[in-house]
């Protein structure tokens, strides 16, 4: 990305370890470093942050944090992956509390209109359904009787419809082959009601982030290992077209807001509006920035998972889901 305009400055590229997490390509790092390190001040757009608004530490101790999800509560369950828990962040007291462990090493997550919790269960690279009373459901297991290499991040459409992404991220607590288990890293769709799952996007590098527009319309998808997210409309059967470079920017994890901006993640939150421009940076104090979601009763928490802790900070518009 271009050097954002003076007097914004890049700062030092950090890294977080393998075991836990990718590390940035050096393209993504440098797209980081160079365009995403600059407060709201440096562009016009009017900031999403409620005025006067701080990030808030809401949580520590943890070993890496992943996968923000709200419920219809406003309730954010998180989950902290080399710990092999998902937490639950109460939006009312503002406190956390294990909820599930074991959960199959959980890494993005997304709950469903009945209100069951769809998870990335990276242990045994399956696709979970988590019902409000713990209960657990194999949603996929495989691709054409295949191991996935790895769900990482889904979204879920109106219609039921399931999208994630499939990178392949070697775990250390894999008792699989750790070789890539599919021909590439793909984009996966799971129709409502169906047993199988189909490929949707086959010519990316490393897809990771993933979310839909409210309208089931518009699919964001962040290619972390080409440095970039595109931008895809929706067909009823599932299948994708039209793609085009949203911007010059990979992700971890995403979310959108009700205006229809799109917050990435990786070293702070970069927030694009509905164009692609870029046109706020929320920094937050640690090395890597996975993933984002607004909770609350509001809905209008924005809330980070980051290393070893977990942050909010009070938005000026409401999230999208």
């Amino acid at each position: 990305m271009p050097l954002p305009p003076s007097p914004c400055r890049p700062v030092s590229i950090h890294r977080t370890p393998a075991s836990r997490h990718p590390l940035p390509t050096l393209a993504t790092a440098l797209a980081l470093a160079l365009g995403c390190f600059a407060p709201a001040s440096c562009w016009s757009a009017e900031s999403t942050v409620a005025a006067g608004a701080k990030l808030e530490k809401l949580a520590e101790g943890f070993s890496f944090t992943e996968g923000p999800a709200t419920d219809k509560d406003g309730n954010v369950f998180f989950t902290d992956q080399p710990n092999d828990r998902i937490v639950r962040w109460d939006a009312t007291t503002r406190t956390v509390s294990d909820w599930l462990k074991p959960a199959g090493r959980s890494n993005g997550m997304f709950f469903d209109a009945q209100g069951n919790l769809l998870a990335c269960a990276d242990e045994l690279n399956e696709l979970w359904s988590i019902a409000p009373d713990k209960t657990v459901s194999v949603l996929v297991k495989n691709f054409d009787g295949k191991l996935l290499n790895g769900p990482n991040d889904l979204w879920i459409r109106p219609d039921g419809g399931i999208y994630f992404t499939d990178p392949l991220y070697k775990r250390p607590y894999w008792k699989r082959d750790p070789a890539m288990q599919q021909d590439g890293q793909h984009v996966y769709f799971r129709g409502t009601g169906q047993s199988t799952v189909r490929r949707v996007a086959t010519d990316l590098t490393q897809p990771n982030g993933i979310r839909g527009t409210v309208d089931g319309k518009t699919l964001y998808v962040a290619d972390i290992g080409a440095s970039k997210t595109y931008a895809y409309d929706i067909q009823p059967d599932g299948s994708l077209t039209g793609k085009r470079l949203f911007c010059e920017l990979g992700s971890d994890g995403m979310t959108l807001d009700a205006e229809g901006n799109l917050y990435l993640t990786g070293r702070g939150v970069t927030v694009f509006d509905p164009s692609g421009k870029q046109f706020e940076r929320i920094t937050v104090p640690e090395p890597w920035t996975a993933n984002v979601a607004f909770g609350g009763k509001d809905r209008k928490l924005l809330f980070i998972t980051a290393g070893k802790a977990v942050y909010g900070i009070a938005m000026r518009v409401r999230g999208a889901y």
